[in-house]
């Protein structure tokens, strides 16, 4: 869980002189754009809010997603540290406890949080990037378009050439007054037939109002109140990427909630007791994926075709413009939700007895997390800000209009949007709402959707919160690719900074060269396949 306070600085204290380029948030998207902008001899300090760099794929995703990718799009940094990855477990020996191997062995696309983590930490060393943990952006202070300063929660004032804000929420950016968006567009906005308020077309049977009428936890509205295709403030729902253990030897127990309500899981209690009137077989992977990863640890996921899952469906909506403690509120009620959805799971007289064995079968995995509890540092924010830049990338440049000019990288994720909420069609029947699941395709990110308005800011570089709409950024919303744009942006912003020009003048040809020798995949390269078409999954939704 992020923690707002002062922690011990990773490397010396800050430099007296001013650093080149300050980098915020210490997530993979901020730790590619410090290493390359450094190796291009910037002077960088990164910023990290937390104990922990890495973001989620050290805080419990431990893949690429490279399974629903097209792999010869990722290059540069990204390839870089996936091969580090490979390195480390040829010579620790233990790539052979893997069951599935990946298909190049000097590569490494599933891992460990704890490997992740001192790999990252390897190449920031090397690269001599200064790190600052324990405190976020507090203020922006600007000089017309130009950024002169940050000041942090803790009161540490910094000033920079360029700034990058890497972080999931793109704060540094908002506090500098750079437009952005906020939840979903509408269908009619941006003409993207994914957009919008979107119903599952199957109804569930649960009772989904209390004995007053009020609608019961987990259900956000009456569907009567919402139309199809029509705006909404959320972004997709969060959750929490726990790493469990199956094997006694390897467990600690997994704790009780802080609070619990079973109420919370009312709908759930409901639908299990229809299941078994029907007699109709429930496992516990109806309702939660477990992924196997390394090294005897598994991996906790919501499931997006379960009807109730680890997904806080409605917790999320305040978050993107939240304050930090609000925020802090908004991640103790995810975990309380999480915990208390395994605490019920293994407990309530609803579930049946092979769920229940099945749960209590499962602890936390001692070897991850030591210091939280085992619990992931992070909350998974899979959306938040996203901003509106220079270009703004749609569903149309994600799917048919592929192919850019000022192109810095490649994304080929499918659009992969979880729900958002749980809405009620009457008193005793919901449907989940806001799903998106589109063929991926090769396509080609522009520098334009990595810069604001050159009226706005002019040495700020948001390659995390990036100038997407909703639909299009559930392609861009992975840490594979976010180290992609981040190492266009720590090159761009070394680039500017040696230059003395905004970043939206970095000469783009110059830009590419670099990116390519530098093994980033800027281009269609010949022969290479641009749709995912080999991928088995769900039926597009």
């Amino acid at each position: 869980m992020k923690l707002i306070c002062i922690f011990a600085l990773a490397c010396s204290s800050l430099h007296a002189a001013s650093p080149d380029i300050v980098v915020y948030s210490g997530v993979p998207c901020g730790i590619a754009a410090s290493i390359t902008a450094a190796r291009d001899g910037a002077k960088v300090v990164l910023i990290e809010p937390t104990k922990h760099v890495g973001g989620l794929s050290t805080s419990g995703i431990n893949t690429a997603e490279s399974e629903h990718m097209l792999k010869w799009t990722i290059g540069g940094f990204a390839d870089e540290f996936y091969r580090r990855m490979g390195r480390h477990y040829e010579e620790t020996k233990t790539q052979q406890t893997y069951p599935h191997k990946d298909k190049r062995l000097d590569t490494i696309y599933f891992f460990e949080s704890s490997v992740a983590e001192k790999v990252y930490l390897d190449m920031l060393k090397e690269a001599g990037v200064e790190i600052r943990y324990g405190a976020s952006v507090d203020t922006v202070t600007k000089d017309g378009t130009t950024i002169t300063g940050i000041t942090l929660t803790d009161g540490t004032k910094l000033t920079a050439k360029v700034f990058i804000d890497a972080s999931y929420e793109g704060d540094l950016m908002a506090r500098a007054g750079v437009k952005y968006a906020v939840g979903r567009e509408s269908k009619a906005e941006f003409g993207e037939e994914a957009a919008g308020i979107r119903f599952d077309k199957t109804p569930r049977k649960a009772r989904t109002v209390d004995a007053q009428g009020k609608l019961l936890p987990g259900i956000s509205a009456w569907a009567k109140d919402l139309s199809e295709g029509a705006a909404h403030r959320a972004p997709m729902n969060y959750n929490y990427r726990l790493t469990v253990a199956k094997d006694p030897q390897f467990q600690v127990p997994i704790p009780a909630p802080k609070h619990y309500d079973a109420i919370r899981y009312s709908l759930l209690a409901d639908w299990l007791r229809d299941q078994t009137a029907q007699q109709k077989p429930v496992n516990l992977y109806d309702i939660i994926d477990l992924y196997e990863r390394r090294n005897g640890k598994f991996e906790l996921n919501n499931k997006q075709s379960a009807i109730f899952s680890l997904g806080h469906f409605g917790g999320q909506f305040d978050w993107p413009d939240a304050s930090y403690e609000q925020r802090a509120r908004i991640e103790e009620d995810h975990m309380d939700y999480t915990l208390g959805l395994l605490h019920f799971l293994a407990t309530d007289e609803a579930v049946p007895a092979k769920v229940q064995q099945e749960m209590k079968a499962l602890g936390l995995h001692k070897d991850e997390f030591a210091d939280n509890g085992h619990l992931p540092y992070q909350l998974y924010v899979r959306e938040a800000r996203r901003m509106r830049g220079e270009h703004v990338m749609t569903q149309r440049d994600v799917q048919t209009d592929r192919r850019k000019p000022d192109s810095i990288g490649m994304s080929s994720h499918f659009i992969d949007c979880h729900h958002v909420q749980r809405v009620a069609l009457n008193e005793n029947e919901f449907v989940n709402e806001g799903r998106i699941w589109r063929m991926g395709y090769a396509n080609q990110i522009p520098y334009r959707a990595l810069t604001p308005k050159s009226a706005e800011c002019t040495n700020l570089l948001v390659p995390s919160a990036a100038s997407y709409t909703h639909v299009a950024f559930c392609t861009l919303r992975l840490e594979s690719t976010w180290m992609i744009t981040g190492h266009a942006a720590g090159v761009a912003a070394a680039m500017a900074v040696k230059e003395g020009i905004p970043v939206q003048k970095v000469n783009i040809t110059a830009l590419q060269e670099k990116l390519r020798a530098q093994n980033q995949v800027i281009d269609f390269l010949p022969g290479q396949p641009e749709k995912c078409e080999h991928l088995n999954g769900p039926p597009e939704f």
